[in-house]
This record gives structure tokens, C-alpha cells and sequence, in this order.
């Protein structure tokens, strides 16, 4: 019997973005159920000779440019594939918004919640003229994708997932659907995710970055700070009074979007702006603890990550990744992640107790180890059975 076809249209594929390495997961798993197509303009860290790759040309340009190219193209090349070239797919498969013709989507990221969550907070009153393009350009963004997110999630043809019970919840509200989208928490790498191999890599770690043993290093990774709380905490480090604690940030913002928070609080020489790199776990064993004051996150996968490591997490309720945390037990839920003071008592309780952190990142990296990638790929599996088998003729 031939495999069932499925095109997956992402605008990229690799293992270094948190959408993206979900998917890649997946497909290795259940090639050999499926055949895939994939409709991508780059595609990474995978083996492309068990899969079929569809390549949409790129175009130079601003991301929101690019966005609108990649949206147009990938139909185009879809359309030219099955009525030019007699291509057949029995699903079309999009991890988020990017067609209007997807039979199952997985949601990642609400950005009209996003652009709710940020409002206020992303005037362009009090940054130098020089990021006004920048922050305009995001909110111009966020502003069509909130457009889109309506089209496509509001279409109950469509079977959706989403990667929280939270984003979940609000799907249903925003989108008027009867029935909750199923839940995939996605999985961890329990190979290079572990609390052996970070100790192993702690030494040399901090020793690259320069950390002295009595340094109290606290981790946070994302690409948009404001929105994954980079100044909340950097507000509850100053109130720490604490001269040993430093904050790595990690990822490919504008730094300078927090420099106003930093001096007024003379923290220059205790934060450190750092690019991602592929081996992340890098960064994990150098820290002492990671925070992720989110404002809105479907997900957040880096907490999930540290906890994997065995490192203690802070975490907001803001983020789905608190459904898999046991205030606590295996990790800190932040309840108001606007509240600095709030997030500086959690901090200084992990400070003050090293062995409730450490107890807290042992149970962390148990919680953790629950989350694979296998049970993950057959969960949606039978999603795409389900719909496969309303097709077939009876």
C-alpha cells in the first residue's frame, strides 16, 4: 500500500529554532510512514535522502518582506507542483501560519496575544532613533501575522494542535471552536540535554565566559527580550543587592533595547549579551540557574531544556511550559511576570538555599526526561490519521 503524501510548508527547517526543530523531530520519526514534502526555503539537520524537498527561492529584504514573499510563493510553487506537474498530496501540514490551505496546523505562537501582552511597552518613546525602524517594523509584523493567524486558525476546516494547554484554551476563545486543539509539549533531547553531560561541560564552560567561582550566572534565551522579560529581570537583579549575580542573555536582539534599564541600574559589568550557538547546552552548564519572566510564551522550550540539564528554573505563568512545572517541586512559577520584586524573591530564595536549588534541579531533570520525542511523534501520528481516514473512500 503507498505511503500517504504530506507537503509540510515551513519557511525553513532546522534544529536551532524551537518550531523548527519540532518538526524536524517528526519527520525523522515517521518518514517511513510518510512520504514528505517539504516546501521550504532552507532546510537543515535533516536527511534529506528519506524526504522529498520542494526548494521556494528566498528574496533579500526585511523579515516582514520576506514573510510576504515566502506566504505568496509557497501556494505558487504548491499550485505549479499538482496542476503543472501532476503532484498529489493526500495533507497539507503547516507548524504555524503559512498557507491558507493547510489541513493540519500546529500553533506555536499566538501573536495577536503577543501584540496584547507588549502593548504599552513597545512605544518608541524613550529608545534612540536609531531602533524606531526596528521596533516599527515588529509591530507591523506582529500586526499582520494577527490578521493572518484569524484566516487560517479561524477556519474550522482546519484540525488544529497547539503546544499548551494555555495556547489551547485561548485558540478556542479567539477562534470560536467548539473543541479544545489537541496538546503536543514536543519532547527534549535526552542525549544532549542531561545533568551528567552538563557537569562535564561546566568547567570549561565558565572558564570561557569568564565566570568566577562565587558568580551566580542566570540564563535566559530568546530572540525577542522584551517579550521573553530580558527588563523585568534585569529590574529584580538590581533589587537583589547582590554583586555576584549576572545575567547571560542569549540570542539576537538588539541589546541596546535594554541599555537604558542597565544604566540606570549599573548593571554594565553583570550582563552578557551573547549570540545562540548550536550546541546551547553550552550555555546551560555555565549557568546556575535559568529565568524566563515571559509576558506571553505558547511554550517556551529553552526552561524545558534547563530543567533537562537539571539546572532550577523560574518560569512564568504567562508560558505553557508552567504546565509541566510543579511549583516547588521541580521548579518556580513566576504568577505576575511584571513583578520584578516577585521575581527577586524567587531569585533570592534560590540564592540563599543552594540545596533546594540543587534538589530542585534534580527533580527538574526527572520532570523533564517525560518529554520524548517519540511519544511526541506518535501523538500526532494519529492526528494525521484521523484525518487521513475521512478522506478514504468508504
Amino acid at each position: 500500500m503507498a505511503r500517504a503524501r504530506i507537503a509540510v510548508v515551513s519557511p525553513f527547517l532546522d534544529k536551532r529554532h524551537g518550531t523548527e526543530l519540532c518538526t524536524c523531530e517528526l519527520i525523522e520519526r515517521l518518514a517511513g510512514e510518510f512520504e514528505f514534502h517539504l516546501y521550504s526555503q532552507r532546510v537543515e539537520d535533516l536527511d534529506l535522502s528519506r524526504v522529498v524537498w520542494h526548494r521556494v527561492p528566498d528574496v533579500p529584504g526585511p523579515h516582514l518582506v520576506k514573510y510576504l514573499w515566502w506566504f505568496l510563493a509557497n501556494h505558487l510553487w504548491r499550485w505549479w507542483d499538482v496542476w503543472v506537474g501532476g503532484q498529489r498530496f493526500d495533507l497539507v501540514f503547516s507548524p504555524g501560519v503559512n498557507c491558507l490551505d493547510a489541513d493540519v496546523a500546529i500553533v506555536h505562537v499566538l501573536f495577536s496575544v503577543v501584540r496584547e501582552k507588549l502593548a504599552g511597552s513597545d512605544r518608541l518613546v524613550g529608545y534612540p532613533l536609531r531602533n524606531w525602524p526596528r521596533l516599527i517594523h515588529r509591530r507591523a509584523y506582529y500586526r499582520l501575522l494577527s490578521v493572518l493567524e484569524r484566516r487560517v486558525f479561524g477556519n474550522h476546516r482546519i484540525l488544529l494542535g497547539a503546544v499548551s494547554r494555555l495556547t489551547a484554551e485561548e485558540v478556542a476563545r479567539r477562534f470560536r471552536r467548539a473543541e479544545l486543539p489537541c496538546v503536543f509539549y514536543g519532547g527534549v533531547d535526552g542525549a544532549q540535554f542531561r545533568p551528567t553531560r552538563r557537569q562535564a561541560l561546566r568547567p570549561a564552560a565558565r572558564r570561557e565566559l569568564q565566570l568566577a567561582p562565587e558568580v551566580f550566572a542566570v540564563l535566559l534565551i530568546g530572540n525577542d527580550w522584551r517579550q521573553k522579560g530580558l527588563p523585568v529581570l534585569l529590574e529584580a537583579v538590581s533589587q537583589l543587592g547582590e554583586e555576584r549575580v549576572c545575567v547571560l542573555a542569549v540570542g539576537s536582539d538588539d541589546p541596546e533595547l535594554c541599555r537604558e534599564v542597565i544604566a540606570r541600574h549599573r548593571l554594565d559589568d553583570r550582563v552578557r549579551f551573547l549570540p545562540l550557538r548550536p550546541d546551547v547546552e553550552f550555555y546551560y552548564a555555565a549557568a546556575d540557574a535559568y529565568a524566563g519572566p515571559s509576558l506571553e510564551d505558547a511554550f517556551a522550550r529553552p526552561p524545558a531544556e534547563a530543567m533537562a540539564c537539571g539546572l532550577p528554573v523560574i518560569v512564568s505563568s504567562q508560558a505553557g511550559v508552567s504546565e509541566i512545572v510543579t511549583h516547588g517541586e521541580d521548579g518556580l512559577i513566576l504568577q505576575d511576570p511584571r513583578n520584578a520584586e516577585e521575581l527577586a524573591g524567587l531569585l533570592r530564595r534560590l540564592l540563599a538555599d543552594p540545596e533546594f536549588a540543587r534538589r530542585l534541579g534534580e527533580h527538574a531533570a526527572q520532570k523533564a526526561a517525560q518529554l520524548t520525542w517519540e511519544a511526541d511523534a506518535a501523538a500526532k501520528r494519529t492526528m494525521f490519521c484521523s484525518v487521513l481516514a475521512k478522506r478514504e473512500p468508504s
